[in-house]
């Protein structure tokens, strides 16, 4: 199923890793955020603590190079876990729930939200996916992920665990680039078949100058048989 774009405040993108003791509470705080409804929340495993004793099952380089980009969007030296990022613009704690909602809500207020209306519908063997008419130029962006996974932490700073993740991302890509004019593009559905994925957001984001992920514009989720 689709989230209406019109019920769509933003979009939260955590940071976070199986080996990060601050980690599991923002893990929650994003379960309670797919909850709500209103946000499009994703998950991203880090492999940068992978080095302290437990290999993040779910980590990948992808994941620390997306947040290194942000970091240089955002005009910041470092990066952190667990870190929320919110609308591509601003970043906080990811544990913190109620400094998110407030936020995203800043930026749904000041039209720093979504703006542009997004939908993906699956159609037979294809995936349809329409974006709204706006102003400036953004790119698809196909963030696909799997809805549940349950992984029993063995070792390291979490080790005796057993943690659910949500909305893990396992890829991401460029699917088109959009001008400010309504447009369609047309994926074949198998796309949510690789690798088991059930869920994919649908990200129409701006770019800095030299290229890194920005804000974030419009927004939609699409999961095979509803949320889980």
């Amino acid at each position: 199923m689709a989230q209406e774009p019109a019920k769509l405040k933003g979009v939260v993108e955590l940071f976070t890793s199986q080996g990060c003791s601050s980690c599991p509470p923002a893990d929650a705080v994003l379960q309670k955020l797919i909850a709500q409804g209103d946000v499009v929340a994703l998950a991203y495993h880090v492999d940068y603590w992978n080095y302290l004793g437990w290999q993040d099952t779910l980590s990948s380089k992808d994941s620390t190079d997306r947040q290194y980009a942000y970091a240089r969007t955002l005009g910041r030296s470092n990066v952190y876990t667990p870190q929320a990022i919110i609308n591509g613009r601003d970043h906080l704690n990811g544990a913190d729930l109620g400094a998110i909602n407030v936020k995203l809500d800043q930026f749904h207020q000041s039209g720093k939200g979504l703006t542009v209306p997004v939908s993906a519908t699956l159609k037979g063997d294809e995936l349809e996916i329409k974006i709204g008419a706006g102003k400036g130029k953004a790119n698809v962006v196909a963030a696909y992920f799997d809805k549940e996974q349950r992984v029993s932490v063995d070792k390291g700073e979490n080790s005796g665990q057993q943690i659910t993740y949500f909305h893990s991302v396992s890829d991401v890509e460029t699917v088109g680039m959009w001008e400010g004019q309504a447009m369609t593009v047309t994926l074949p559905a198998s796309v949510m078949e690789k690798g088991g994925r059930a869920g994919m957001a649908i990200l129409l984001q701006e770019a800095s100058p030299s290229g890194d992920p920005a804000g974030i514009i419009g927004a939609t989720v699409l999961t095979v048989g509803g949320e889980g």
